[in-house]
């Protein structure tokens, strides 16, 4: 049986490496870091990384969202994204006219030393089609 992770799992600075691959079959790459840290009652999630793009030069990119205490993932300007499942599973968010699902697995989640996951989105509409596999693991 999978344990529930709670929000204070996720504090810290992780590994996070993200392989987005478009409907067409071209993909990119993402390679840097996401730190969750204490702010408003909840996390701050912020990534930062390179971006590798067939045919272009590496770019700089970064996001951020705010996570609550029940697992709510909010982006940055206050707007609900979506629910983490706290066994893992299956979230959905709905982009007019575009749907992303994401899965999560904590399968690779060993214990306070060794925490890593991975989510993995899948999305589609009229506007986009792609997969995007994101892995954390903790550095601390």
């Amino acid at each position: 049986m999978s344990i529930e992770r709670v929000l204070a799992d996720f504090e810290g600075i992780w590994t996070l490496s993200r392989k987005i691959t478009q409907g067409a079959g071209a993909s990119a790459t993402f390679e840097g870091t996401a730190e969750w840290r204490a702010a408003d009652g909840g996390l701050a999630y912020h990534e930062t990384g390179v971006l590798y793009l067939p045919a272009a030069a590496p770019m700089t990119a970064e996001r951020r969202y705010h996570w609550g205490a029940d697992l709510s993932v909010y982006f940055d300007d206050g707007r609900y994204f979506h629910s983490v499942p706290a066994r893992g599973g299956r979230a959905a968010h709905f982009c007019d006219p575009d749907t992303y699902v994401v899965d999560y697995d904590f399968a690779g989640w060993g214990g306070p030393e060794t925490r890593a996951f991975t989510a993995t989105w899948t999305v589609k509409g009229p506007r986009k089609a792609y997969v995007m596999a994101n892995r954390f693991t903790c550095q601390r």
